[in-house]
């Protein structure tokens, strides 16, 4: 199941980040967004969706949401 398919407010665990964008995933993993990590959907919003990750909130596109899979 990838973040699209999340409630919001239920904390879910990343069990994959699936991108073959070596950049995008140092990215996510600056944010704290990694294997073993908890995330939230916040909100969703028309183009994407508030997610919190540790103490931080993102927004994130829907392209995105579709490559965390928790």
């Amino acid at each position: 199941m990838n973040l699209k398919n999340a409630v919001e407010g239920k904390e879910y665990i990343i069990r994959k980040i699936n991108t073959d964008d070596d950049e995008l995933n140092g990215f996510l993993f600056s944010l704290g967004c990694y294997d073993g990590e908890a995330i939230t959907v916040v909100a969703r919003r028309k183009g994407g969706y508030t997610v919190a990750i540790k103490d931080g909130r993102y927004n994130i596109d829907n392209h995105l949401a579709e490559a965390i899979h928790i």
